[in-house]
């Protein structure tokens, strides 16, 4: 097993990360900038490295600062969390060029998924299912619209790169598809560096749903069960839960199937995801992409199956066997993810600002990963998730009893929540029905 990691990341994932790794024996090193020299995972870790100022490109996606930091710490991997430098394959040859272990999968695997086009097309080459779009980038309007009459209206247009749903929208026609596909362009020129866009049929009344796989040491990839990450705002989750109360026994073992096949075709090589849109009406589902790390709401197959994931992150990376029996994988009950943001409950904008009051509710089967504390200041530098509730219970309804005790009973003050946007979501047929989509957020913040 590792003997050290700097853990390239901050808030609640480095928290995460850091409390797996100290309970392994493993030295845990932090990284921050001068706007988080306060928060609780710099004083949790064994030592901590300032690198930076605010600015996220001046500190945490500064890979020269994080891998002077492991040189000068002695740290023997990086564990990169989420976001940041997390899929950046030219970070990850750059972490095993100067001999550290990085706690993630191949670069080339990274490479191969981090470009939407090319993992459609590696997608369709290895049997998976993905939806009619295109194969190449389109590069003007003119060839947006031709490519749109081949695949049918309604079309989604989205950045070949990067993520978080920025520029991504819907549209049904050549007027709207023109000003999309402009749109688009420009954020993802802006944003992610490549103007690259592609064009998928938009499935309407759609499921988010995703399937976590491992890729283990000894070559195989294996799935812990689907996760429903329906419920979003601006193409972004909000709140997830597993089992996804969508998807049925035959289509679940279908999808399962398929994240195997996907991870295989690429040599994938610790945690990830293979997200996939289930077209509700038809029964049936669709690839969409796969994050090459772990993700946001992973806590939740982590409280149905028993399989901390972290540390199987560390024991694929230093080549050990995991801890669990992979052919014996069980799912124990229900499990409800509840993103905390500090934004305004209905607009969903960021509302920063000095936590005053931070109580956070306790009870069986509840789990808070939190990134802040009472006095610690949430600023406009990052992206403003607090914590993330997450609520286990012998089966759906049970979960979702003890997620509204526990959205009642976290007391934050100081800054706006969206406790208020959970505490309806609970309430609200369309969600505790199970029968939803993702137009979810849109119907109860019209």
């Amino acid at each position: 097993m590792l003997n050290s990691v700097l853990v390239a990341n901050r808030g609640e994932i480095a928290r995460r990360i850091i409390a797996t790794a100290r309970r392994l024996g493993i030295r845990a090193v932090a990284v921050y900038s001068e706007a988080d020299q306060g928060l609780p995972f710099v004083a949790e870790a064994d030592e901590a490295v300032l690198i930076g100022p605010p600015p996220p490109a001046e500190s945490y996606l500064d890979s020269g600062a994080v891998l002077a930091a492991a040189k000068r710490t002695g740290a023997a991997a990086i564990h990169p969390g989420y976001g940041f430098l997390s899929e950046n394959p030219r970070f990850a040859r750059q972490v095993l060029a100067a001999g550290l272990t990085w706690v993630g999968p191949p670069p080339e695997a990274i490479e191969q998924m981090g470009d939407k086009i090319n993992a459609r097309n590696l997608m369709a080459q290895a049997g998976v299912p993905v939806a009619a779009g295109t194969t190449e980038a389109v590069t003007s309007a003119d060839a947006a619209v031709a490519e749109a009459a081949r695949i049918g209206y309604p079309v989604m247009v989205k950045a070949a790169a990067g993520g978080g749903g920025i520029g991504m929208s819907a549209v049904s026609g050549p007027p709207a598809l023109r000003a999309a596909f402009e749109t688009a362009r420009t954020r993802a020129e802006r944003f992610f560096g490549d103007p690259a866009i592609l064009l998928e049929r938009y499935i309407e009344r759609a499921r988010h749903v995703e399937v976590q796989i491992l890729g283990l040491a000894d070559g195989r990839v294996v799935a812990l069960g689907e996760r429903d990450c329906s419920v979003q705002r601006r193409h972004q989750k909000v709140a997830e839960e597993t089992p996804s109360p969508g998807v049925g026994t035959t289509l679940r073992e279908r999808m399962l199937a398929a994240a195997v096949q996907a991870g295989a075709a690429v040599g994938y090589r610790g945690a990830g995801t293979v997200e996939c849109l289930v077209d509700t009406a038809a029964g049936d589902f669709v690839f969409l992409e796969m994050n090459t790390r772990l993700q946001v709401e992973h806590p939740i197959t982590e409280l149905v199956t028993g399989i901390d994931l972290v540390e199987q992150q560390f024991r694929i990376a230093s080549g050990e066997p995991v801890s669990f029996d992979p052919d014996g994988v069980r799912s124990r009950g229900h499990a409800v993810e509840l993103r905390v943001y500090a934004e305004d409950p209905v607009r969903f904008l960021p509302s920063p600002g000095t936590i005053e009051r931070w109580q956070e509710p306790a009870g069986p089967g509840v789990r808070v990963d939190a990134g802040y504390a009472a006095g610690n200041r949430v600023t406009p530098f990052y992206d403003p998730l607090l914590a993330k509730l997450c609520v286990h219970g012998a089966d759906r309804a049970q979960a979702l009893a003890r997620a509204r005790e526990a959205v009642a009973a976290f007391g934050i003050t100081g800054l706006r929540t969206n406790l208020p946007f959970h505490a309806d979501l609970l309430a609200s047929e369309e969600f505790t029905s199970g029968d939803y989509d993702t137009s979810i957020v849109a119907m109860l913040r019209p």
